[in-house]
């Protein structure tokens, strides 16, 4: 049986205040309303918060956002807040929240500081846009887009996401903690990074601006080189 992710209890509180006020009062029924225990952890409109491990849903394509709600459902993502919030949930029902959150066109905050120093970046940029072929790394946006914004329907962008919670979500692939449906290539691609590799990359990553205009990709440039079972069905 897989643990549940530890979550912030102040976190856990936000979710439980959210449903109970809700309960509590008569409001519109409406996706804005229903989606209010999400935005508790993941910020108004899903644009997220200061707070590193929650990211931005907001804008995300609703495919990934509707694998990711199944794959916390069905036990492959854990977490003990989303567990409870989508046990019981329809696909039908998650399609709807996904699809209202990745229709959310909203402005992104600027990125933060680089942490890291040039050599570092350097590394995290390379690795972005060419990978490592001698140890079977791809690049980064042979599946997540030239601009790094997502494709459609289900790979999502890398920018505007903090550089703790890239990290850790490289961590709980290395770990075993988080899966995708089968093939899970990032499972495969996380287990061939190292360390440093991956402090690199999200390094880099947090520290890019995100374009105005920035939406997820139609289509990929040229077919990925590893197979993936959830990003591109």
């Amino acid at each position: 049986m897989k643990r549940f992710g530890l979550l912030p209890c102040a976190c856990i509180w936000a979710v439980v205040s959210a449903l109970t006020t809700a309960a509590a009062q008569t409001v519109p029924d409406t996706l804005a309303e229903r989606t209010q225990p999400c935005v508790a952890c993941h910020g108004q409109e899903g644009r997220a918060t200061s707070e590193g491990y929650f990211p931005r849903i907001a804008g995300k394509p609703a495919g990934y956002l509707f694998n990711q709600l199944v794959n916390f459902r069905e036990g492959r993502r854990t977490n003990a807040a989303m567990t409870y919030l989508v046990e019981h949930l329809t696909d039908a029902y998650l399609q709807e929240i996904a699809g209202y959150f990745a229709a959310l066109s909203l402005p992104y905050p600027p990125p933060q500081s680089p942490a890291a120093t040039p050599d570092v970046l350097r590394l995290g940029e390379t690795l972005v846009h060419t990978g490592d072929p001698a140890r079977r790394l791809p690049a980064c946006v042979q599946c997540h887009g030239d601009a790094m914004t997502g494709v459609l329907p289900a790979v999502p962008g890398l920018l505007g996401l903090p550089r703790d919670y890239l990290i850790a979500q490289f961590g709980r692939w290395k770990a075993g903690d988080r899966e995708a449906a089968a093939p899970d290539c990032m499972a495969d691609i996380a287990a061939r990074m190292s360390a440093d590799d991956i402090a690199a990359v999200a390094a880099w990553l947090a520290s890019q601006h995100v374009p105005p205009d920035a939406k997820p990709a139609a289509a990929l440039s040229q077919p990925p080189s590893l197979p993936c079972g959830s990003g591109f069905k």
